[in-house]
């Protein structure tokens, strides 16, 4: 897959690109939703022996246009959105930096540059993409905007199983603040992944028995809800089962006073990975992060939680 990182207003001409059927979004997460836009523009290119493409923005176009300072978790931060788009087996990736620039361009405009001037036969989107300034533009007047110089394929909302609620970012990331991991698998038709290297802690871990790998996200990754968690860890080319710690462990700190954080004790493992680049895949959730009357409580406790995990993974693995 080539990467092409675009800055406004762009350089390229027509003739620099062979035929596209190009998707159009935002694409935060990659969820089921976003896959069927993607899947389906790669089908046609297929079909018409053409090009397939995927446009998508950065940063998140509410950064820009937000008139305070807004911070945005992703459900896929940057590399890992080019990592799964790349699965998907796209040709080009266009990555258009969301400037202010960008972002004042007359509907019409982004069409005649972006569209056109990249030499895109078909066009397929969500029912809910808008683009040009105000966001006047969406998949009906892109028909119009088009002068019949390309097709346009608009993809219809998915809706979750239970039939409720749309297949949307904000579902998942609502999922996973809520720290219903299971949830945003049914969502992203994979398991939440976060990537991270290992540093120090406090290492009480290790002294109760329990020793654990401290990760610092690379990412701005949402983190689910404070809570214990079975999860796979990936180091050295290898996945381990393991108990997952997001939270402030109350049992020994003040919870106003301490920031958060993500511990992992990998089932089976006595290694050490201080500085090694991981990814943790997320799973079930066991419990809440609770407070404990002492030591020997909270190690009864972390025993429990590590068995479930064992138990799970082996179900899973039948």
């Amino acid at each position: 897959m080539k990467v092409l990182t675009v800055h406004h207003p762009h350089s390229f001409a027509r003739t620099d690109f062979p035929p596209l059927v190009m998707a159009l979004g935002y694409f935060d997460g990659i969820h089921l939703g976003h896959q069927k836009v993607i899947k389906t523009a790669k089908k046609i290119a297929d079909e018409r022996h053409w090009k397939s493409a995927v446009m998508t923005f950065d940063p998140h176009p509410s950064v820009v246009l937000s008139t305070k300072h807004k911070h945005v978790e992703h459900i896929t931060p940057l590399e890992e959105k080019i990592r799964l788009i790349e699965e998907l087996e796209i040709d080009y990736l266009f990555i258009v930096r969301f400037t202010s620039s960008f972002a004042s361009l007359d509907p019409q405009e982004f069409v005649k540059q972006y569209i056109v001037g990249l030499n895109v036969q078909h066009v397929v989107a969500g029912f809910d993409f808008t683009y040009g300034k105000f966001g006047k533009g969406n998949m009906e007047t892109m028909q119009i905007h088009s002068n019949n110089q390309f097709g346009c394929t608009t993809i219809d909302k998915l809706v979750h199983q239970d039939g409720a609620e749309k297949v949307s970012s904000t579902l998942t990331r609502k999922r996973l603040n809520e720290g219903d991991v299971t949830g945003a698998y049914d969502l992203l038709g994979r398991y939440y992944r976060t990537a991270g290297i290992v540093v120090h802690g406090e290492k009480r871990g290790r002294q109760i028995g329990f020793p654990t790998a401290n990760i610092k996200l690379n990412g701005e990754y949402i983190v689910p809800q404070n809570g214990v968690y079975a999860v796979k860890l990936f180091v050295g080319n290898q996945w381990f089962s393991g108990v997952c710690n997001v939270g402030v462990k109350p049992t020994f700190n003040n919870p106003d006073e301490y920031k958060r954080s993500i511990e992992v004790h990998i089932i089976g493992f006595d290694q050490s990975i201080y500085g090694e680049e991981v990814i943790v895949e997320w799973h079930i959730r066991i419990r809440d992060e609770k407070k404990f009357d002492g030591i020997e409580a909270l190690k009864v406790q972390i025993a429990n939680d590590k068995q479930t995990a064992i138990e799970y993974f082996a179900q899973l693995n039948q």
